[in-house]
Order: C-alpha cells, then sequence, then structure tokens
C-alpha cells in the first residue's frame, strides 16, 4: 500500500481533464428506469450476503493486499457516482478480486460485487475496468437479480439459494456439476438483454459521474469478445449482449458530459506490473482439475491448511479496514490477514491459523462472527454464548468476571476465559467481547494471544474493538 499512497499523493501534479474531447450534451441521456419489483430492499441485501458467503467459499480469493485496495478504492468511487434516484442507503458495496483469468465479473444483491483477474490483466486502462465495475454495479442498484427472481414464481427463493454459487462458478470443482442447473443462481446472474442494456446505459452514467469516460466501457467489451476465444466469453454466457452493444455506448457517451477528476494512470499501470510478479492465475478448468479453489479459510475444498506454528510477526502499527457485508466494519492490524468461514470471519497473521484434525485453529488474531442467541437481554445472551462455547471446548476456564464495555457506542460485555491452546499446547488468553444486535442475535468479537505475550498485545486488541461499527 506504501506504493499506492505515494502515488496517490502526487495526484495533484497529474490532473487529467476527461472532458477533453467530449461533446457537451445538446440533448437529455437516455432515462433508465428500474424494473417493479416485489421484494423489499433489505431482501437484496440478504439474499447478496448468503450467496458472497457461498462463492467465498468456492472460488480462489486473490491474496494480495494492495490489488484488493485498489479494486475496492476504484468500486467506491464509482458507487458514490451512482445517480441519487439509484442509490440505496441499506446496501453495502464491497469488492473482491476472484484469482481466476477467465474476464468475467459479477455482482450479487445487495452489492456484493467480484472481478476476475483475468478483467484487470485485460484492461489496457484504469476506464475500461472501471466500466466493468460499473456495469455490475448497475444490476445492483437497479436490483435487477431479484426483479428476474420475481419473474420466476416456480423456485424457492430461500431455499434455492445455494444454486448461486453453482451458477456463477461454471465448472469450478463438484458444486458446478451438483448447482448448475437453471436455479435461483441463474436469475441472480444471467440477466436478460433488457437488463443488460440498462446496465450498459447507467453504468455509462455512473462512469461520466466519476470522471470516466464511458466509451472504454464499450472499448471493453470488444475486447472481451476479442480475446475469450473460440468458447466464446464467460462473460457473455451470463451477461448476453443486446445488439449494437458498442454503437449504443458510444452514442450514448455523446450525450454525456465527463466530471473533471483526478485521475492517476500510474496506480493502474502499478497493479497491473504488480499481478505480473505474482503466480499466473488458473483457469476455472485447471482449478476443476487440480480439487477446487483453496482458500486461506479452508473451506474451498482444496489442500488442507498445516497446523499453526504460533511464531507470527508482530502486530503492524498501521490498520487497515474491513467491511463484511452489510453487517459490520472492523480495523486490524495490516499484516493480518482476513479469513471468512460460513458466519465468521477470523483476522490473524501467517502462522498463526491453520487446520488441527479437521478444524480451523489460530493462535493470535480476532474472531468476529454472530450469534444467534434467545436471552432477552446482553447479560443472558452472553451467557448462553459463553456456555455453548464451553460445550464444544471442556477446557476453557473463567480467568475474569464480566466487564462492561462500549462497541460501536453500544452497551457491551467482555469477559477473559483461559485455554491450552490445541496447536502449541500454551496456555492462551481468549477475551470475547459481546453486544446485542436490534434483532437480539449477539455480535461478538474474541482476541486471542497466548497468555506469555497477551500484555503486548492488549493494546492491539483495544484499537480493533474502538475500530468496530454496527449497521443492525
Amino acid at each position: 500500500m506504501n506504493r499506492i499512497r505515494t502515488l496517490r499523493a502526487s495526484v495533484s501534479t497529474l490532473i487529467l481533464l476527461s472532458t477533453l474531447g467530449m461533446p457537451i450534451a445538446l440533448v437529455a441521456q437516455t432515462r433508465v428506469v428500474a424494473p417493479k419489483n416485489p421484494y423489499s430492499i433489505d431482501k437484496d441485501v440478504q439474499l447478496g450476503g448468503q450467496a458472497a458467503q457461498e462463492v467465498e467459499r468456492q472460488l480462489p480469493m486473490l491474496n494480495d493486499r494492495e490489488v484488493q485496495q485498489y479494486v475496492a478504492d476504484l468500486g467506491r468511487r464509482l458507487a458514490e457516482a451512482i445517480p441519487p434516484e439509484y442509490q440505496h442507503r441499506e446496501f453495502r458495496y464491497s469488492y473482491k478480486v476472484v484469482d481466476v483469468k477467465e474476464l468475467n465479473a459479477f455482482a450479487l444483491p445487495g452489492g456484493f460485487t467480484y472481478v476476475n483477474r483475468g478483467l484487470i490483466e485485460a484492461a489496457t486502462n484504469e476506464g475500461e475496468l472501471a466500466g466493468v465495475i460499473a456495469h455490475e454495479i448497475s444490476h445492483v442498484a437497479l436490483r435487477h437479480g431479484t426483479a428476474q427472481v420475481a419473474k420466476a414464481q416456480k423456485y424457492q427463493t430461500l431455499g434455492a439459494i445455494a444454486g448461486i454459487a453453482g451458477a456463477v462458478i461454471g465448472g469450478v470443482g463438484n458444486v458446478a456439476g451438483q448447482l448448475g442447473q437453471m436455479t435461483l443462481g441463474a436469475y441472480f446472474l444471467k440477466f436478460s438483454r433488457e437488463y443488460e442494456k440498462q446496465a450498459d446505459l447507467l453504468g455509462a452514467h455512473i462512469m461520466a459521474n466519476a470522471g470516466y469516460d464511458p466509451r472504454d466501457l464499450a472499448n471493453m467489451f470488444r475486447t472481451i469478445e476479442r480475446t475469450s476465444g473460440a468458447s466464446g466469453p464467460q462473460w457473455m454466457s451470463n451477461h448476453p449482449n443486446p445488439g449494437n452493444r458498442y454503437e449504443y455506448i458510444v452514442k450514448e457517451a455523446e450525450l454525456l458530459r465527463v466530471n473533471s477528476t483526478n485521475i492517476d494512470p500510474r496506480e493502474f499501470n502499478y497493479v497491473r506490473a504488480r499481478l505480473r510478479d505474482l503466480p499466473s492465475a488458473r483457469s476455472s478448468g485447471e482449478i476443476a482439475r487440480s480439487g477446487g479453489a483453496r482458500n486461506p479459510s479452508g473451506t474451498g475444498g482444496g489442500n488442507r491448511m498445516p497446523v499453526p506454528s504460533g511464531r507470527v510477526d508482530y502486530p503492524s502499527s498501521r490498520f487497515r479496514t474491513y467491511t463484511e457485508g452489510n453487517l459490520f466494519s472492523i480495523a486490524v492490524p495490516e499484516n493480518w490477514r482476513e479469513l471468512p468461514s460460513g458466519d465468521t470471519v477470523t483476522f490473524a497473521p501467517e502462522g498463526a491459523y491453520g487446520e488441527l484434525q479437521g478444524n480451523f485453529v489460530f493462535t493470535h488474531g480476532t474472531q468476529v462472527g454472530i450469534a444467534r442467541v434467545n436471552g432477552r437481554n446482553l447479560r443472558q445472551a452472553t451467557d448462553e454464548y459463553i456456555y455453548s462455547l464451553s460445550q464444544g471446548n471442556g477446557n476453557l476456564r473463567r480467568y475474569s468476571g464480566y466487564q462492561r464495555e462500549t462497541v460501536a457506542g453500544r452497551e457491551a460485555l467482555s469477559i477473559v476465559l483461559t485455554n491450552p491452546s490445541e496447536a502449541t499446547g500454551q496456555t492462551e488468553l481468549v477475551t470475547i467481547y459481546t453486544t446485542q444486535l436490534r434483532n437480539g442475535n449477539l455480535l461478538y468479537v474474541i482476541a486471542v494471544a497466548p497468555q506469555r505475550e497477551y500484555q503486548s498485545y492488549q493494546r492491539v486488541f483495544q484499537n480493533i474493538i474502538r475500530s468496530v461499527q454496527v449497521n443492525g
């Protein structure tokens, strides 16, 4: 991130006026009307969040912090440029890079957006990459996924949620064979030609608002068609061409005024160069033949992770913020990895996490999750959660009583437990912070470190707790 931040610091000397060569609009831009949708906004977020968890179990996420951050920053800039009439404050847009070579991207209801590494490598400039992301978040803003589900009355919305991953993955692992039929996933991700044209047009508007030439989107579609080989582009399998796509996007661009902005091309070039230095991305077919994706959390069906050694680098003084779906955000040391798995996400340094007897374990770090409880107040809910932990681990012992805390401006509790580490045998201290969500469920944050090192980690854990923001 140092390199990218250095580049951004010098942006003021390289202001690019994207309006050059673009005629001022003489007539109004094309009006895009979102389709009728009987589902609530919350349903988009709920279904998209569930689908995103399944996707990240099955697809290999790119393990490079700088590339991921660059794409997230680009996506955030575009989401802020969505016209007000299509903004939904409930949506929590997120952007992740999939380590797959095919040229593809997709977005799930609620804003969960994924860009294949191959697409970044194929783009010739930032505008072309921005165009694809703008197209995808247009599907989200127009709520095309749930609108298409509404048309498919014979499908059970919640019952078919697992099918989303199969439709996304295509040929990756056994999941595709089991779930790749025309299920709900296909309705989320294989849009009609009408919806494709709407996303093209709104994507062009978003690009212009964000300071990008919409003609870059048209050029990127030509690149996708030209470079995808005789078998046909993966993109087109779930983004059908409405016809005359290049022509009508270029025509729409002539009706738009591109806002002036500071876009430094060196950021894009740096990311492209960084990708060239990484091991090459595999194709979906190669991933399938090797047994599936290999995600850090061990949930992708690939090679098992080693037992953690417990020998780790000290936490970085620089923190990075992660937003998890629409539920919460948290900042952790920059040298800790994000390890999502089911309803939890763990943040831990290299050497601190791994697999033991088929179970994910970690020796240093923080785990965040949501527990469904019956307790009517925070103390009862926390007691219930602690009891459930002790049922699964009889070695947990209380080290302290409850302490009153504040998490995200809410009433919270903390309690310290001891436990012999399954990985190292050393005694570890486990501090659990809890606060109750509006629906009664419990948000918990677990901080773990060996007892002999805990004092040096205490300030780090306190900073992490102070960073937590909750949306429910």
